[in-house]
């Protein structure tokens, strides 16, 4: 016979042991929202001071190489028109080819994680190599040419590797869009602020670095720029906590890699939507240096636009999580649309002889840009989980490596828009202080400056609108599925 006395001891015991045992899971899932709370605090801070540096050198050579050949290593027509095809044709190759480089980092498995490995090597890398673009080599004609072309392959390849390992840290850091949202706006805007930097502080800086010698100022400025890249850098590398989101999983051969990206039809979309915006944006703000030089008269005042870029820009980006709580992205991206477009009319008819409709318009389009520029790096971001769950495989630094890919092409189209408008409207044998563009000369450096731009933006809005289907709905039932499917860890 059953004591019913020890039968009542042993459930006793049993709830108390499932009592336990609930309790212990509960505290670990506390134990862990509190730790990945904490990584997530951290992270936004630490990812995002690393990029400093990193759009301080990449502002330099993509803004203002092309000045600095033009106005500092005074090169004649035939060599600046040989450089400019080397640079457009290396960009468009180097873009081809970070997608392999993508594969790379995503193959990649260390102690620390696949980002770091990479992000240290071509932060190293590549800015030392940027000291070289400002070196005085005593090179002229095709010996400077060849040169010039081993030395941009070099740090194409090298910024590759950081940039597509930086960038795709971005959907390994949360799977939660606002917290994505919050990452990336931060990360934007110590972005912001290296390009704020690079762009006020070259004609100052490099004065007084320089003196009369414009080339020692150049090269003392890079120096300064690779020195903040490092300890930005070190600070991403050394702070940064990756938390564990997906299970191990093995590489991706070349056919996976391809179909990753040919597959994912919500990455190419936005991609070529991307790639659009980025070319007008780029051609608009490598023309500025040349715009306030030998159109408005006045190269001065190209720091005090600067300002108006740096503060409507970092402004656009603070207000950009509050505003993208209460509207949908597909609502901003119109809106930030419209104030570009705005903005691009009104430069165009601007008068030369006062800074306040220019710099009305200089506000208008950089708070459009900056907007847009986050939303195409969120919209990135999904894509990785798009593609996850359409091809049951996580890819994101092949994902990512469509940026830098989208980045090259639109710098070197913009690069080629650029150099061949110098030498067309007779910029590159212009001097500044005495020679102003006039009549046709003006029209052209006009319609490159604003006119072409303009169509490659709108455009690139309207592939957004109609092709690009990843909203706030659709993302969470991706989420939702991957969950279930068990090949994604809940997060708090």
């Amino acid at each position: 016979m059953m004591d019913n006395t020890s039968f009542g001891a042993k459930s006793q015991d049993s709830v108390s042991t499932i009592g336990s045992a609930t309790s212990l899971a509960d505290a670990r899932s506390a134990q862990n929202d509190g730790s990945e709370a904490s990584a997530y605090r951290r992270n936004r801070w630490t990812f995002g001071i690393g990029t400093i540096g990193r759009d301080m050198l990449y502002t330099l050579i993509s803004m203002f190489l092309i000045a600095y050949l033009t106005n500092v290593a005074d090169l004649p027509d035939a060599t600046l028109a040989w450089v400019v095809g080397v640079w457009v044709a290396l960009r468009i190759f180097d873009a081809v080819t970070d997608p392999l480089m993508g594969m790379i980092v995503d193959n990649t498995r260390s102690r620390w994680g696949k980002h770091k490995p990479w992000i240290l090597f071509g932060a190293l890398t590549s800015g030392l190599i940027t000291l070289l673009f400002f070196a005085n080599l005593g090179l002229t004609g095709a010996a400077y040419v060849v040169t010039f072309a081993v030395i941009f392959f070099f740090w194409s390849a090298t910024y590759s590797l950081n940039d597509i390992a930086y960038w795709s840290y971005v959907p390994a850091l949360s799977q939660d869009q606002k917290q994505r949202e919050n990452i990336g706006a931060k990360a934007r805007i110590f972005a912001l602020i290296g390009t704020f930097f690079v762009v006020a502080g070259i004609v100052p800086i490099t004065g007084a670095l320089g003196g009369d010698d414009e080339q020692r100022g150049y090269f003392l400025f890079a120096i300064i720029i690779v020195v903040v890249l490092w300890l930005g850098q070190s600070v991403t590398l050394l702070g940064v906590r990756e938390p564990k989101l997906t299970s191990e999983r093995e590489t991706t051969s070349f056919r996976e890699f391809v179909t990753a990206i040919v597959k994912n039809d919500q990455l190419l979309w936005i991609a070529i939507a991307m790639g659009l915006f980025m070319i007008g944006y780029i051609t608009t703000t490598s023309f500025g240096l040349f715009y306030f030089q030998y159109v408005y008269g006045n190269e001065s005042m190209f720091m005090v636009f600067s300002v108006v870029l740096g503060v409507s820009q970092i402004a656009s980006l603070l207000v950009f999580p509050y505003v993208a709580k209460r509207l949908p992205r597909r609502t901003v991206y119109l809106l930030a649309t419209a104030l570009v477009v705005a903005g691009y009319v009104l430069f165009f008819f601007a008068p030369t002889d006062t800074m306040i409709v220019i710099g009305i318009a200089g506000v208008l389009i950089f708070v459009g840009q900056a907007a847009i520029q986050l939303l195409m790096l969120l919209c990135l971001a999904d894509t990785v989980d798009y593609g996850h769950w359409k091809l049951g495989k996580r890819n994101d630094s092949v994902t990512f490596s469509l940026q830098p890919f989208i980045y090259k092409a639109g710098g070197a189209i913009g690069t080629g828009i650029v150099g061949f408008t110098a030498i067309i409207t007779g910029l590159n044998d212009a001097t500044y202080g005495e020679d102003l563009l006039t009549g046709g000369d003006l029209t052209v450096f006009k319609l490159a400056m604003f006119g072409l731009p303009l169509v490659f933006i709108a455009v690139g809005y309207l592939i957004y609108h109609f092709k690009y289907r990843i909203d706030e709905t659709k993302y969470a039932q991706i989420h939702a599925d991957l969950l279930s499917r068990g090949e994604i860890q809940q997060t708090s």
